[in-house]
């Protein structure tokens, strides 16, 4: 199954010519024959990212949106808290596993990652760290397989139908 995928990039000084992080993103989401129907960048402002995410989980060609940037612990990184304010449930696992894994590629640094997970009007958000090897090891070690259909014993995908369920 294809997941159709919107990337946003939360930066001050990248244009989607020199977003490395969301570049190396889209080449994942093209290699594992996901569909991405949407690109943005936006300014490290709450606003801004809080009004693209949340037009983006009115859409219906969208199922997932993935965040890249404003997860460190600078004063302008302010991509968590955005998602806080919208998110109807959180999933903390996200995290901890991305620290995890994290913590084998960047040592102790791991701590001062944010990277997080919601739920949001029946859409998955993962908001990534802006940098290269943060995406990217959040894409190998996590997305890559909870984003596909035939990942056992279970998987995101499989809960697309049931995530508005009252």
């Amino acid at each position: 199954m294809n997941v159709n995928i919107a990337l946003l990039t939360v930066t001050d000084t990248r244009t989607l010519k020199t977003d490395r992080s969301g570049n190396i993103l889209v080449d994942k989401i093209n290699k594992a024959n996901h569909n991405l129907v949407d690109r943005k960048i936006c300014k490290d402002s709450k606003k801004a990212i809080k009004k693209i995410l949340k037009d983006w989980t009115k859409k219906k060609n969208i199922d997932v949106i993935i965040t890249t940037g404003g997860t460190g612990l600078t004063g302008r990184d302010i991509t968590p808290e955005a998602l806080d304010e919208i998110a109807d449930k959180h999933i903390p696992g996200f995290g901890e596993i991305f620290r995890t894994i994290s913590l084998k590629t960047v040592g102790t640094s791991s701590i001062q990652s944010r990277a997080c997970a919601i739920l949001a009007n029946g859409k998955y958000i993962f908001a990534l760290p802006g940098s290269s090897g943060g995406v990217t090891d959040a894409w190998d070690e996590i997305l890559v397989h909870q984003l596909d259909i035939n990942h056992t014993p279970c998987n995101f995908v499989e809960l697309f139908p049931r995530l508005k369920e009252k």
